[in-house]
């Protein structure tokens, strides 16, 4: 058994794909249309362009408990998921000049280095880099 998708719940998918796309630096995989405007659109890291895809998911415009959840993170501040980087303080620094607002900077906590930042999509996104 092996992990191939991960979704993330977005309130816009054509934002959250430029976002993510533009200052994150994944790439587009699969762009589907569905029903109601709604899209099949996953991104993958251009590092592993063949591992897991992202799903952009816009289940909180959908699906009321799911708009519910994504808001109760983000108002404790709690990040929906984590992407490892070889150097938080060089991505803070990258995103940071990109626009990307951070609710706490570079930190230390045992082995680990940390950021987040919010993706504008609803979500609360974790930097981490194992020391």
């Amino acid at each position: 058994m092996k992990v191939t998708l991960i979704s993330i719940p977005v309130r816009d998918q054509e934002k959250a794909l430029k976002f993510y796309t533009e200052k994150l630096g994944f790439i587009k995989k699969k762009d589907k249309p569905l029903e109601g405007g709604n899209r099949w659109l996953t991104i993958v890291s251009k590092e592993a362009q063949d591992g897991p895809e992202l799903l952009l998911e816009p289940a909180p415009n959908h699906f009321e408990p799911s708009k519910v959840f994504q808001d109760a993170l983000m108002e404790a501040g709690i990040p929906y998921t984590q992407f490892d980087v070889n150097n938080v303080d060089q991505e803070y620094e990258r995103l940071t000049q990109l626009g990307v607002e951070f609710s706490i900077k570079p930190s230390t906590m045992g082995t680990t280095k940390y950021a987040v930042f919010n993706d504008t999509c609803g979500n609360n996104i974790e930097l981490v880099e194992e020391l």
